[in-house]
């Protein structure tokens, strides 16, 4: 690419959204905002319920806390910057604000991925070893667990953010997203991003495709284990204690399937329909998954629901 028409990234960058479909922005405003209201109420409900009631403190519910906490964190990187793009014209972010909400954004994803798998892990001994359970799963086992998957997120962001944000940028530095989003990013740049891709290609690795593959074998194991209890009342209490995990598991990873498998238009009209319909997708994917998962988690399980009854009753008494 011509170096001459480099442009500094300290001037910022302007953020297309959805700014050549007008009409569709206050709809979306209003569609968004509810949703984010509402990934707020759930989560930190579901962190206060799990928090309050000692039977809960456990090391799934652990997880699950960390859970709702980054989906919170992860919304709020991003969320808040889409809902300002869709009430001012003139779109932009600064530098520094962009390599924030990126880095964010990919520690939260990657934190994900990481702690999927190892709430997979605790389903497994709980139903493959249960004998062995207390002393697996100990405090002393699950804490670091959690902390090891904030620390990995965390270091991937780093490297994935610095590499990215080091590139010169071309033109008017202008993104094609409603974020900071780094392929989107990685367009704009006027040097080589074979290293960038690369890095990502082992990231994607790493990150999803092993915790996938954890999560495959795990529930082989599980689900053999279920099978070979003789009564089916054992069998359905045992799938009770891991379907609301494996349903959060389908809805993360099948919809990243969704917005990175689908075959690409080679249509010029047909490509802006499609880039509009990635973008929406993508909209969806970063509320949607969020909003469900304390959403499963408490119509699936009746510890979280009777959490909930608790909480609630112990409010109107005070009242």
């Amino acid at each position: 690419m011509n170096r001459s028409n480099e442009t500094s990234p300290m001037l910022g960058f302007i953020l297309l959204g959805l700014s050549a479909h007008p009409k569709l922005e206050k709809t979306f405003f209003v569609l968004i905002l509810l949703m984010y209201l509402v990934i707020l109420l759930d989560n930190g409900v579901l962190i206060l319920v799990t928090i309050l009631d000692s039977r809960l403190d456990t090391p799934m519910y652990f997880f699950l806390r960390n859970l709702s906490f980054l989906d919170i964190c992860y919304t709020t990187s991003s969320v808040p910057l889409i809902l300002d793009s869709f009430l001012t014209p003139r779109k932009t972010i600064s530098f520094s604000a962009c390599v924030v909400q990126m880095f964010l954004s990919f520690a939260m994803g990657a934190t994900e991925c990481v702690l999927l798998s190892l709430m997979a892990f605790d389903r497994y001994v709980a139903i493959c070893n249960p004998l062995r359970y207390p002393v697996v799963m100990s405090k002393a086992a699950y804490v670091p667990m959690a902390v090891g998957s904030w620390t990995a997120g965390i270091t991937n962001s780093v490297v994935q953010t610095s590499l990215a944000m080091r590139l010169p940028f071309c033109g008017d530095n202008v993104i094609n997203h409603f974020t900071c989003e780094i392929l989107a990013v990685l367009k704009l740049a006027c040097a080589d991003i074979s290293i960038n891709v690369i890095s990502m290609v082992v990231a994607n690795m790493i990150f999803l495709a092993l915790p996938v593959l954890f999560i495959f074998v795990s529930y082989v194991f599980i689900i053999a284990t279920i099978l070979r209890i003789p009564s089916a009342e054992g069998r359905r209490k045992a799938f009770s204690t891991c379907s609301a995990h494996l349903s959060v598991v389908i809805v993360f990873y099948g919809t990243i399937l969704f917005m990175y498998g689908k075959p690409k238009s080679k249509d010029p009209l047909g490509a802006d329909k499609q880039d509009l319909a990635d973008k929406l997708i993508s909209l969806f994917y970063g509320v949607v998954t969020p909003m469900l998962n304390p959403i499963i988690y408490s119509l699936r399980n009746k510890d979280v629901k009777a959490a909930v009854r608790n909480l609630m009753a112990q409010k109107h008494l005070t009242e």
